[in-house]
């Protein structure tokens, strides 16, 4: 494959891409920094850069493939080469995430959020969801993984909602029944970023991104969102934004006009069911 049809963008930083000043100046500084070690292989940059979206608030993105050979002794030693890329407030690993080889930095002078994800050439060819742009290599190296490995975002999958939605509705209504209102609030808050916000953006023709940018991207929606967040700790007001979610997922599930989709009824109406006699029983008290 050349270059010319190659999947990634292929502008050298600061070339075209719109980046606020205190994110290139601290990019800047990185990257001189780390093309001065000899066990890395290269760095590329993802997020809102590969689109054109970075403002002020932005985080830096980056890649940095290693070689194999060092490729332990850098991922042991990734806090003292982050301290020396810039002035480093605080590290730490991504096991949160589930990404154990990213370490989340906050650097100051300037203030800014930065991931440097450590991977080796193989994985930086197969562990993506999106086509980095590479900002330095050592030959080709890894604008080759790019173009012979392109990847796009992961499908959206309904039936893995579908299948789930109404356990989790079901263990809402436990957790209601029991008292334990923060832990509704809370699953809630997943349920509307795992699932209401991905289907509303599909329907929208956008990506299913979670809740991020949901302002900006889906804002005829923003009116049955608002009505999922309890207004407060109180069990019906909670209870009122569960049932209110239950509504909105039943809507937006109907737009998806896909007859593959194995409707869970029988889980629906059992969970549903439930949820009521916990709703009539807190009432009744």
């Amino acid at each position: 494959m050349t270059n010319d049809q190659c999947p990634m963008p292929h502008a050298p930083f600061g070339d075209s891409m719109a980046v606020p000043e205190p994110q290139e100046e601290l990019l800047e500084e990185i990257l001189v920094k780390l093309k001065t070690d000899d066990r890395l292989l290269g760095v590329a940059i993802a997020g809102s850069y590969l689109t054109g979206e970075m403002d002020e608030y932005s985080d830096l993105d980056l890649i940095i493939v290693v070689d194999d050979v060092h490729y332990q002794q850098v991922l042991q030693e990734r806090q003292l080469l982050a301290s020396r890329l810039g002035k480093l407030l605080a590290a730490f690993t991504g096991e949160h995430v589930g990404e154990p080889r990213l370490l989340i930095c906050l650097y100051d002078s300037p203030l800014v959020h930065v991931d440097l994800k450590f991977l080796l050439l193989q994985d930086f060819q197969t562990d993506r969801i999106e086509n980095p742009i590479v900002l330095w290599e050592r030959g080709n190296l890894l604008t080759l993984a790019v173009c012979e490995n392109p990847r796009n975002y992961p499908p959206f999958d309904p039936q893995w909602i579908e299948d789930r939605f109404w356990v989790w509705v079901h263990y809402c209504a436990t957790k209601l029944g029991r008292g334990e209102l923060f832990e509704v609030i809370n699953a809630l808050s997943s349920i509307r970023a795992i699932v209401l916000a991905p289907l509303a953006k599909v329907q929208a023709g956008l990506l299913p991104r979670g809740v991020r940018n949901l302002e900006r991207e889906i804002p005829s929606y923003l009116s049955d969102f608002r009505e999922t967040i309890p207004a407060k700790h109180d069990a019906q007001e909670i209870a009122r934004s569960l049932q209110y979610t239950i509504r909105f997922y039943c809507q937006l599930r109907s737009t998806l006009k896909n007859p593959e989709l194995i409707i869970r009824s029988q889980a629906e109406a059992a969970s549903t069911k439930y949820l009521q006699t916990v709703i009539d029983d807190f009432k009744s008290r």
